[in-house]
């Protein structure tokens, strides 16, 4: 081989071994044989006049098809989705599809964006809300994303049920977005995806009560993102926090012992009408590979009255980024640095 070969050989090597974001997508033919089921029924068929491969659930547990040989971090994932409801009359059933990633082999970790197509037309606002959802599994699942971070996770799109819908996932490190109907921009942000595995399979999600169709799977990788989970809480922080009442500083001391952090938060807001915290107030919370959950009591909004602070984010090093909400008072997205 000459010299001029062992060069081109060089560059072909690392340009597999870090793709660049943007570059032609590889196109997976969708059949049973290049899907492994987890608990649905796979068939290939023809739907509204395209090849497609159907998944049908049954009610028992979660479920999806995993991609085959495909490990996924950083990149993107486009496919054509649509769904077609068997739930009897009277059964509300608004249509659910969606596309996890960076799942494990047996498929119980991973995180997802799914879609509602019934829901993007219902009479009620709240609902119509609902069209586009994100969630990670296990311990991140609507319900609990919805109740304790509503509006974030979770917002409207135009969809039809019965009818071909594009969606494409770009995934950079912990920020992930969801296009929509070939839309240029995102419909759906989530800066912190929840789920901790920062590379792993692609999944095909149905629900129970619907017929779910998957057609035109492209995938593109990225360089990943240089991040490595299990961060260190402990120690000081100065944090700042930027949020719909205005921006605040807070001072953090933490100490974490194996889950459980404990440790005060302090610090009157800064440029902002009203204070969050007078001195020193007690938080509590959990650490989870460098994923923090921590809660204190904030003042609140009437005279001598408190509410509850919950703060979420990651940490990467020496530094930390999440999003906080102050019931009833505050909403944002907060940054920390740790302080020598």
């Amino acid at each position: 081989m000459t010299k001029h070969e062992l060069t081109r050989t060089a560059a072909a090597a690392i340009l597999v071994a870090f793709p660049v974001f943007g570059a032609d997508p590889q196109v997976f033919p969708l059949t049973a044989a290049t899907l492994e089921p987890h608990r649905v029924k796979i068939e290939t068929v023809d739907y509204k006049g395209r090849k497609a491969i159907r998944l049908v659930k049954d009610a028992q547990g979660d479920g999806m098809a995993l991609l085959k040989d495909t490990e996924f971090g950083d990149g993107s994932i486009e496919v054509d989705v649509a769904v077609k409801v068997t739930s009897p009359p009277g059964v509300r059933n608004p249509g659910f599809i969606g596309i996890a990633f960076r799942s494990r082999s047996d498929a119980s970790h991973y995180d997802m964006f799914y879609i509602r197509p019934g829901n993007a037309h219902a009479a009620d606002q709240a609902m119509r809300n609902h069209a586009l959802q994100y969630v990670a599994s296990p311990g991140y699942d609507w319900e609990i994303l919805r109740r304790k971070w509503p509006f974030v996770y979770e917002t409207y799109a135009d969809l039809q049920l019965e009818t071909w819908i594009p969606l494409r996932i770009e995934v950079q490190g912990r920020h992930a977005s969801l296009y929509v109907n070939g839309a240029a921009n995102p419909s759906l942000v989530v800066d912190g995806l929840k789920g901790e595995n920062l590379k792993g399979g692609i999944g095909l999600w149905p629900s129970p009560g619907q017929e779910s169709y998957f057609s035109n799977l492209r995938i593109r990788h990225a360089t990943p993102a240089p991040l490595s989970n299990g961060g260190e809480a402990n120690g000081a922080w100065e944090l700042r926090y930027t949020s719909d009442a205005g921006p605040h500083t807070f001072q953090l001391q933490l100490t974490r012992d194996g889950a459980k952090v404990s440790g005060t938060i302090s610090g009157a807001g800064t440029g902002s009408p009203f204070d969050l915290l007078r001195g020193d107030r007690p938080l509590t919370g959990t650490w989870r590979n460098g994923y923090l959950e921590l809660s204190f009591a904030a003042i609140g909004r009437e005279p001598g009255s408190e509410t509850i602070a919950n703060l979420a984010g990651w940490i990467d090093g020496d530094s930390a980024t999440g999003r906080m909400i102050v019931n009833g008072r505050a909403d944002g997205v907060w940054t920390a640095t740790r302080k020598p």
